[in-house]
């Protein structure tokens, strides 16, 4: 799921807007003040910040330049009720990726953050599993998999070669001690474990059906 930031000191603008783009498959984390916000910055990782600029303690655009010179290049939507060519030229300096003036439609902020986030969102999709493909993160049912790394290595694959088999070749190179046999028993574990089927292309490798 995209995650992301939304500095707002305004306690009922941010809770209004939390669950607006929960409803819309966002996980969003509030700060209500620009150290918060600095420190859920270097304690998580965000697709997106929502930063306004007139906020407690550090504000908004200071917050950002502060980020961009750590080197933090997470894409960044300033929303301000500052409209002022001075206010939205700094919050472009700072590194803002867009500016959005209060008062806004929450659906024309929605459309912005797709803009943003658009190419996160393409998750593959195989039956009742689904990967995450900003962490290849495997959920069946909506649950995430616990799996050894060589057996979710495989599972991806195969998944992601959907319909083609992928061969013996590629999925030895997924274990750390590659044999005909490894292979054999984390393809049967997988098998057993998941209630999938996997077939044998004879000569080739193997495929998810």
């Amino acid at each position: 799921m995209i995650r992301l930031l939304l500095l707002e000191d305004d306690p009922n603008l941010s809770k209004t807007l939390k669950k607006y783009l929960e409803r819309n498959g966002y996980f969003v984390d509030l700060a209500k003040d620009g150290e918060e916000a600095l420190d859920l910055s270097y304690t998580s990782t965000y697709d997106l910040y929502l930063f306004d600029i007139n906020v407690p303690l550090i504000n908004g655009i200071d917050l950002l330049s502060d980020l961009r010179d750590a080197e933090d290049m997470t894409p960044a939507i300033i929303i301000s009720a500052l409209t002022d060519v001075a206010s939205v030229t700094s919050g472009f300096m700072a590194g803002a990726d867009d500016y959005l003036k209060k008062p806004f439609d929450p659906d024309e902020l929605l459309v912005r953050i797709q803009a943003k986030t658009s190419g996160l969102r393409k998750t593959i999709k195989f039956k009742n599993f689904e990967i995450d493909p900003q962490n290849d993160t495997i959920y069946k049912d909506g649950e995430k998999l616990q799996l050894g790394q060589v057996q979710k290595s495989i599972l991806l694959a195969l998944i992601k070669n959907y319909p083609n088999p992928v061969t013996k070749e590629e999925l030895l190179l997924l274990h750390e001690n590659p044999s005909d046999v490894a292979l054999r028993v984390n393809i049967t574990k997988l098998k057993k474990s998941l209630g999938i089927s996997i077939e044998n292309v004879r000569g080739v490798g193997y495929k998810i059906i």
